[in-house]
């Protein structure tokens, strides 16, 4: 009997020491991870490939960009950081949030003048989102990344101010811009070119580009939170979701790997 026990003791570490995919990781703990709303589609599937080959189970929470900021501050807790643009990771590096180590750039948010199928508003440019009568939607900009990014956008075009008398709602995230455009309730919103590939969209919408000169592209980012206390696993998940196999997850969802000239 004890002979089989030591055995089974040995046998255990064995596979242990010889690295069988995801068993030394083997957890109950979740990992937390904080994602932009905007990342919800190809996040979901990351989060399925990462359990599958770690074995380590993860917790998506998902939100506005700012909104997530101030739960990390608030609540001092989770394990990775992945907004909808660099910003937010440089201002909580700054803030002692997440750490300036391992931090890593998965892919690329582009802007686009999302409109109704059939673009009924006439909606070519951003210039047209200032002219009367157009219905608008912009997201909070203090609450997700495409908000403060489509203010940004407004504001280096001139536009700001002329457009803001058109906006008919704010919400705080991006999955609502959508929702908002594809059931006809605006005319145009400023949201990121992957919603385009989602869903709810295929055959709801349409795309109106923003001329490169006038745009801003921004970068999607990923952190390990300050107060992991998985923190190497937490830092697996950021490599994990910027490996070629999660390149590939971001690139059929519409995310750029190579930044838009």
């Amino acid at each position: 009997m004890e002979n089989k026990i030591f055995q089974t003791i040995w046998l255990a570490l064995f596979l242990i020491l010889t690295g069988i995919p995801g068993l030394a990781w083997c957890s109950s703990e979740p990992l937390t991870i904080y994602s932009g709303a905007g990342l919800m589609k190809p996040m979901d599937e990351l989060k399925n490939g990462f359990e599958a080959r770690y074995n380590i189970p993860v917790r998506l929470i998902y939100g506005g960009s700012g909104e997530l900021f101030g739960m990390i501050a608030t609540r001092k807790a989770g394990d990775v950081f992945i907004p909808g643009a660099e910003k937010y990771v440089k201002d909580a590096i700054k803030q002692g949030l997440v750490r300036a180590e391992g931090q890593r750039s998965v892919c690329y948010h582009v802007p686009i003048i999302l409109v109704p199928a059939g673009n009924p508003g006439h909606v070519q440019s951003l210039q047209d989102l200032a002219r009367p009568g157009v219905r608008i939607a912009l997201a909070d900009a203090k609450a997700a990344a495409i908000g403060k990014v489509a203010n940004a956008i407004l504001k280096k075009n001139d536009l700001l101010e002329q457009v803001a008398k058109n906006v008919v709602v704010r919400p705080s995230t991006t999955n609502q811009l959508l929702i908002y455009t594809a059931t006809g309730q605006v005319d145009a919103c400023i949201a990121w070119e992957d919603q385009a590939t989602w869903g709810q969209a295929k055959g709801k919408v349409d795309i109106v580009r923003i001329p490169s000169a006038q745009n801003a592209v921004k970068t999607i980012p990923s952190a390990v939170v300050t107060f992991s206390e998985q923190a190497d696993k937490a830092q697996l998940f950021v490599d994990y979701i910027a490996s070629a196999e999660g390149k590939a997850l971001w690139k059929k969802w519409g995310f750029p790997i190579d930044k838009p000239e």
